[in-house]
Formats: C-alpha cells, structure tokens, sequence
C-alpha cells in the first residue's frame, strides 16, 4: 500500500472505532437494548449529528472526508463525552465490543486492501458484526452466569431472600429493611440501585457472601415480565411491593401494566409472606398484608419524623432523624418484615431510631450556612413534594435546582412546578427535556435555565448566601 492507501486504512479504522465509542455508550444507558437507543432516547438528535452525518459523509465526501473528520467529527464528538456526566464505563463487556469491533474492522480492512478493491472501506458492516458478535457473546456468558447464580443459592438454604419493588422508593426502602435487620441477623444488600437481572446476577456471583443470613435486593423493571425474571432467579421468600404510580409511563402506557409487572415478584415457589402497598391492588390472598394506611400522628420537619404505629396490637411511637413524610411507607415495610422475621416491638422501635438517610435521598447537609437537601437519586412526584414541603418550613431564602420529573407526564410536571412556584425564591432548572414547560410556568422571583450543568456550581456560588436552604431535587444525567 502506498502513502494514501496507509492513510485511508488507517482513518477507516479511527473513525469506525469513533462510531463505535458511541454506540456503546449510548447502549449502555439503555440496557444494551438497541431498540431503546434507537426508539426511546431522548436526544435523537445525537444521532444525528454524531452518527449518521458522520457516516454518510464518510460515503459522500470520499477522498475528502478526513479533512471533515479530523477537523470537525472527531473534535465535536470529544467535546461531546467530555460535557457528559455519566461517561462510558469501561466494563468487561464493553472492552468485548470494543476488541471485536476493532478486529473484525481490521480484518475487513486487510481483505478489501488485499483485492485493492477501494479506498473507500466498510463502516456499517464492522459496526454490525461488532453488535451481533458482542450480542451473542453476552448472551452465551449471561447464560452461563445465571446457571452459576442459581447454584449458589441453592447452595445457600438457611438464607431468607427479600425481595423489594414499586414505582419509587425501592433503594430506600431495601436500605431501611437492612438496617433494620441489620441489628439482629447478618444482612447483606444489592448495592447502589443495583435492580436488573444481569445486575442481580452478577451481585450474586461476586459479591453475596456465604456467611449471610438475609438478603435484600431490589427489583426494578423497564417491560412486562422483567420482574418476573427476577423471582424465578431468586425465588425470594419474602417480598414487598411499595407505592405505584405512573412512574416510567412511557414503556408501560398504563398504570394497569405497571401494577401487573410489580405484582410479578409474588411469583415465587417459597414464598411465605407479601407486603403490597394499597396503591397496587385490593386483592385479598392468603399470604398477602396490605399496609400503607396504618401510619398515625405523623409529624415531618427539617429534624426528621415522628409517627405512630400498631406492632404486635399495640401502638407504638417511633422517632427517625430520616427525612420526609412520605419515607413512613417505605419505614412501614422495614418494620412489617423485621416483625415476620421476629423482632420484638422495643428491638424495632430502637432501630427505626438508629436509621439513617440513604445516600442523595432528601439527605440533610448543613454546610457555609446553608441548609442542603440533596434529594438528586429521587425522581416522583409524591418525593419531590415532600421535599418543597420541607423547604417551605424554613424562615430563609428557597432555592431549588431540578431537571423536573422525568419519564413522567405533563401534568405531573405542572403540579410540580405550581408548588415550587408558592415555595421558592429561585429556580435554577437543569437540562432541556422539560426546559419549555418550566420556562412558561415559572413563576418564581428568580429563573434561571441551564442547558449546561457544568455551569450550575458557579450560578449557586453567585446566587446563594448563607441562610438559604437548597433542594436539589431530581439529578437526570444530561442524557435525558
């Protein structure tokens, strides 16, 4: 090959490579489902600019095209991952499609180059060989993964499996159940919000320890059937199904078909007990205690919540330096198990006082004299508004910063933003996926938009002071 030749091999493989880096991150935020990259992202408009502009100027511009894609392509996609605040992480899986992409390109590139058919080399078939390849690699080791799960389980027969799901409030409530538990049985959690099956898998196999006598994982679900998957891996003995509401309408279009997949968790060959929020069914079963309306005298500040319960029939009052009223629900869970597992009334009171916030859940941080809830991992109505509710207890300045609700609705959104607009003295909203609601509706002293959240630290240092307390409610990546 000559000088050109070197340089038109060479380039194909970069700017393959490039197209690949985005691919991947963009399915490793959905899932690694094509489809959702393709049907249900919220910035098509991404593709456009960093995928397909990209690959048909390679076909269009010919002998031209690195001028394109070293001048401009390869500049603007930097920028692009640069700006992200959820970048690719690398993982196993994603040095797999990277390795075969770069192979299977290579390879392509020498035959084509062998036949010196042209210097214009392939870029779609690599990219969907690499797709395909990768797709059943994973599928063989998913597979295999699995089966190895399933063994250690079975392998593990003193250990009780508690199973949590809902529309929201799964992570805390899973944490509130482990600490509670944690005072009396050896307890083991899904870590973060950890609550896919491949997820659940993988937690599983590396890192549940033999020595556990509970654990508690978190099941969460994007399409019918999800959750279903996750108790036949699991077969929990106990499971709860928490508030429902039209969270992630957009994959689910009814309330009806979000409701039916949470239910799917009771579907266990052990189950002994099931804990169904009133807000999912009415259905009476035998191994099933509704609860969510047994909540009395609830009292929730900025110092944390008082509420009476009945445990054992008798009532009992409990004290938590936890934020936000609607955490009773997820609290009533934690105490309802701990009282299946046999905890006594004192050792539960004592516990639900020991809890402690779960970590960017309307989470207190006092700090330059100011009062922070960082509420960012919280994304429903029914939390958002508790949180504007706390901030309306305070005698200061209000701010908050909030991309809105996402994968919600339009009216959702407007409920919100009418209670942020009889609380706050500032808002500062984030991202552009509810930009044009928030900047017609808004009607605080002080509004401010921000396409870029690189910005937000420098706008708080100029527009906040010592006294003001801050919400920072809903975190979306910018993404969404």
């Amino acid at each position: 090959m000559d000088f050109g030749q070197t340089f038109a091999f060479l380039t194909n493989i970069i700017f393959v490579m490039t197209l690949g880096w985005y691919l991947i991150t963009n399915l490793q935020w959905y899932d690694y489902r094509i489809e959702r990259v393709v049907l249900r992202h919220h910035k098509t408009w991404w593709h456009i600019v960093y995928f397909i502009i990209p690959f048909v100027s390679y076909y269009v511009l010919g002998d031209f095209f690195w001028i394109f894609f070293y001048l401009l392509i390869i500049p603007a996609i930097l920028m692009w991952h640069l700006k992200l605040d959820k970048k690719l992480v690398m993982t196993w899986r994603v040095k797999r499609f990277l390795i075969l992409l770069f192979s299977v390109t290579l390879l392509l590139n020498f035959l084509l180059a062998l036949k010196e058919a042209s210097q214009t080399y392939s870029v779609f078939i690599p990219l969907v060989i690499a797709y395909l390849g990768s797709w059943g690699i994973e599928k063989f080791l998913f597979t295999a993964y699995k089966r190895q799960a399933k063994q250690k389980i079975a392998s593990m027969q003193d250990l009780t499996i508690i199973c949590v799901t809902g529309s929201y409030g799964k992570t805390s409530m899973k944490n509130f159940i482990a600490q509670v538990l944690g005072q009396k049985f050896n307890v083991y959690a899904t870590p973060r919000s950890v609550n896919t099956l491949g997820g659940i898998i993988r937690d599983v196999n590396e890192s549940l320890p033999a020595y556990a006598q509970v654990y508690i994982c978190e099941a969460g679900a994007r399409e019918v059937g999800d959750i279903y998957a996750i108790a036949q891996l699991l077969h929990p003995q106990i499971v709860v199904v928490g508030k429902v509401g039209p969270q992630h309408l957009e994959y689910f279009k009814t309330l009806e078909r979000i409701q039916r997949t949470k239910l799917e968790i009771i579907q266990s060959n052990r189950l002994k007990r099931a804990f169904v929020h009133t807000s999912v069914t009415n259905e009476p079963h035998e191994k099933v205690t509704f609860f969510g309306d047994d909540i009395h005298n609830l009292v929730a500040t900025l110092e944390g919540i008082d509420f009476d319960l009945n445990v054992e029939g008798s009532e009992r009052h409990f004290h938590t330096s936890v934020l936000g009223g609607f955490q009773t629900i997820n609290i009533n869970a934690a105490i309802l198990i701990a009282s299946e597992m046999g905890m006594k009334g004192d050792e539960i009171v004592s516990a639900v006082e020991k809890l402690k916030s779960v970590e960017h859940r309307l989470e207190r941080i006092d700090a330059g004299g100011k009062i922070i809830l960082d509420d960012g991992y919280n994304g429903n109505i029914d939390g958002m508004l508790e949180g504007v509710r706390l901030c309306s207890l305070h005698t200061g300045r209000k701010v908050i910063v909030t991309p809105g609700l996402v994968e919600s609705t339009e009216e959702l959104n407007g409920e919100l933003i009418s209670a942020i607009n009889k609380v706050f003295d500032i808002a500062i909203i984030t991202g552009s996926l509810n930009a044009v609601q928030f900047d017609k509706e808004l009607t605080v002293e002080q509004k401010i938009m921000l396409s870029d959240k690189s910005q937000m630290v420098k706008t708080l240092g100029e527009v906040t002071k010592a006294g003001d307390i801050i919400l920072f409610a809903n975190d979306a990546p910018n993404f969404i």
